[in-house]
C-alpha cells in the first residue's frame, strides 16, 4: 500500500510541475472566467528621435514587412489581413531554459496606433496599445498601456503578480530595440 500512496504523490507532483510549465510557456491556457482580476500594464513612455512613420514601420515590420532573422526567431505570423495579423510571439523565460509562446492579434492603425490582444498565453486576457504621437517637429512619443487579466481570485492575482512584471520587462526591451532601430534608420537617411 505504501507504493500506491507514493505513486499517487508522484503523479500529483508531476501533474503540478507539468501544469506550471504549461502555464509558464503558454502551452496551457486557463480561462474559466471565475474570480477575474485585472491589473494595469504600463504606462510606459519612450521618446524616439525619429519621425512617427519610421517608428510605426519599425514596430510593424515583423508583422507586415520582411522580418529579419532575429525577428523571425521571436515572431511568426500565422495569418495576415489588410490591417490585422495573428502572430505567435516567442519569449525566453526561466533564464532562457524555456520559451513562452503567446498568440496575439495585432491591429494596425497607421501611423498612430498598434493594438495587441492575447488569444493564447499564460493568462486568460491581455490587451495592449502602443500610441505614437508626434513630439516636437521630428520626434515621436510612444506610449504603451495595457491590462492583464487572471482568473481564480487570490491565486490568479498572485499569478498576475508573477506574469505582469515579466510581461512589462519584455515590452520595455522591445521598446528599447524599436527606439534604437528607428533612430539608426533616421540617422542613415
Amino acid at each position: 500500500m505504501a507504493w500506491a500512496g507514493g505513486s499517487a504523490a508522484f503523479v500529483v507532483a508531476g501533474g503540478a510541475v507539468a501544469g506550471y510549465l504549461g502555464l509558464v510557456t503558454g502551452a496551457l491556457s486557463i480561462d474559466v472566467g471565475a474570480g477575474r482580476r485585472t491589473r494595469p500594464l504600463g504606462p510606459r513612455t519612450v521618446d524616439v528621435e525619429a519621425p512617427r512613420e519610421v517608428v510605426f514601420e519599425v514596430i510593424a515590420q515583423p508583422y507586415l514587412g520582411r522580418a529579419t532573422r532575429s525577428e523571425r526567431e521571436k515572431v511568426s505570423v500565422l495569418e495576415k489581413g489588410s490591417d490585422m495579423v495573428l502572430a505567435a510571439h516567442r519569449t525566453p523565460v526561466a533564464g532562457g531554459r524555456l520559451t513562452a509562446t503567446t498568440v496575439e492579434t495585432v491591429r494596425f492603425t497607421r501611423p498612430e496606433r498598434i493594438d495587441f490582444r492575447l488569444v493564447r498565453g499564460p493568462v486568460p486576457a491581455v490587451s495592449e496599445v502602443f500610441e505614437l504621437s508626434e513630439h516636437g517637429t521630428t520626434d515621436t512619443r510612444v506610449t504603451y498601456t495595457g491590462e492583464l487579466a487572471t482568473d481564480l481570485w487570490a491565486l490568479g492575482q498572485w499569478w498576475g503578480g508573477v506574469v505582469g512584471p515579466r510581461w512589462e520587462a519584455t515590452v520595455a526591451a522591445s521598446l528599447s530595440a524599436v527606439k534604437q532601430e528607428a533612430e539608426r534608420r533616421t540617422a542613415r537617411d
